[in-house]
């Protein structure tokens, strides 16, 4: 039977990948700010790169805002640096997410479709907001690389929903 979606409010236990860099990248558990976390397709995808060079160049405003930003694929090390060296991203980087882990997330996963694309399964995209307490406040998934939240529109509604002290949304 497959792991149950997380659910909004639920904790996300500590999850660790590695770092491109060096390091680790760790999400989830407590920890001292607010994170945005996002998962994408891997170096094949051009999609992916148009909005994680959005995402780069808000960095400052999210970081501004009190949220650790991490961002992580499928995709080993090799891929991993390519993609940060050649777009420059600041963000920390993480690598070989795990299919254990991509089901602990409840992320879609896809079969590439040629070696051309990649030679190993992938996630599909997933961006979670997760309080300090490791709680999870937002959950977007998507099953393809074509949906994903806006992220000054994110941004914004994760401002509002800090100062008011929202309760996480969709739990039933």
């Amino acid at each position: 039977m497959p792991t149950p979606k997380p659910i909004p409010g639920s904790i996300l236990a500590p999850m660790s990948f590695p770092k491109v860099g060096g390091g680790t990248v760790t999400v989830g558990g407590n920890r001292p700010n607010w994170t945005l976390f996002v998962v994408y397709r891997g170096k094949h995808c051009p999609r992916c790169k148009k909005y994680l060079n959005i995402l780069n160049g808000m960095l400052g405003d999210w970081t501004a805002a009190g949220f650790d930003v991490a961002v992580v694929s499928a995709d080993p090390l090799e891929k991993a640096q390519a993609d940060k060296g050649a777009f420059g991203w600041d963000f920390d980087l993480g690598y070989d997410l795990s299919e254990t882990q991509m089901e602990t997330l409840g992320l879609y996963v896809t079969d590439p479709l040629s070696d051309a694309e990649t030679i190993r399964r992938f996630a599909e995209p997933g961006t979670y907001v997760i309080r300090p307490d490791g709680s999870l406040l937002l959950i977007a998934l998507s099953n393809g690389p074509s949906a994903r939240p806006e992220l000054s529109e994110l941004l914004d509604g994760m401002i509002f929903t800090k100062e008011n002290n929202r309760p996480p949304r969709g739990t039933v």
